[in-house]
């Protein structure tokens, strides 16, 4: 999972909203005793948060911390993960991979990027009045599915009377088939 936390993912509430449909993920992985890596892109370097643990509750202090700020290291970490995923696919043949991207896309310009190793999904966060389309172009370069997280009702929907961006349980988005294949 690669998380964008640059500077542009704080306007428009598009971090927040993120971490909204992140909280959702990190709990049906912990359902599922899912393994996960996680990889923020902010500041000048990614950073690994995780790598291949199975979810826990320890990620939620990590996620309610989780700010944007700082450049967009997101080509690098999406190289980083995707040299990541081919030695843990080697060390580990039999295990099913798949990478999440969350990112708003807004990069000055980039290189092409080689496609993940595994089944990708680009959730693009952009959600400025005027948008740039950026992520999508990075997810037909990645060979990912492309959501946007307006798309959804269910991704939109989030607990107004609680405030803190939980969707209610009859509205969480099911993330099972990127858990599970």
């Amino acid at each position: 999972m690669i998380v964008d936390a640059s500077a542009s993912t704080r306007r428009h509430q598009s971090l927040a909203q993120a971490k909204g449909l992140l909280e959702t993920f990190f709990d049906q992985a912990y359902r599922q005793r899912a393994r996960l890596a996680l990889l923020t892109a902010s500041g000048s370097t990614p950073q690994w948060q995780r790598h291949g643990l199975k979810a826990s509750a320890a990620l939620q202090p990590w996620l309610r911390a989780l700010g944007a700020g700082g450049g967009t290291p997101l080509l690098a970490a999406l190289e980083e993960a995707r040299q990541w995923l081919l030695r843990r696919g080697k060390a580990h043949p039999g295990e099913v991979q798949r990478c999440l991207v969350l990112t708003d896309g807004r990069l000055q310009r980039w290189k092409p990027v080689q496609p993940m190793p595994c089944a990708c999904v680009l959730v693009d966060i952009e959600t400025a009045p005027v948008r740039l389309g950026r992520a999508r172009q990075l997810a037909a370069q990645l060979q990912a599915d492309y959501q946007h997280i307006d798309q959804s009702r269910k991704l939109r929907t989030s607990c107004s009377s609680a405030g803190n961006g939980w969707f209610r349980d009859t509205e969480k988005p099911d993330f099972q088939p990127l858990i599970n294949g």
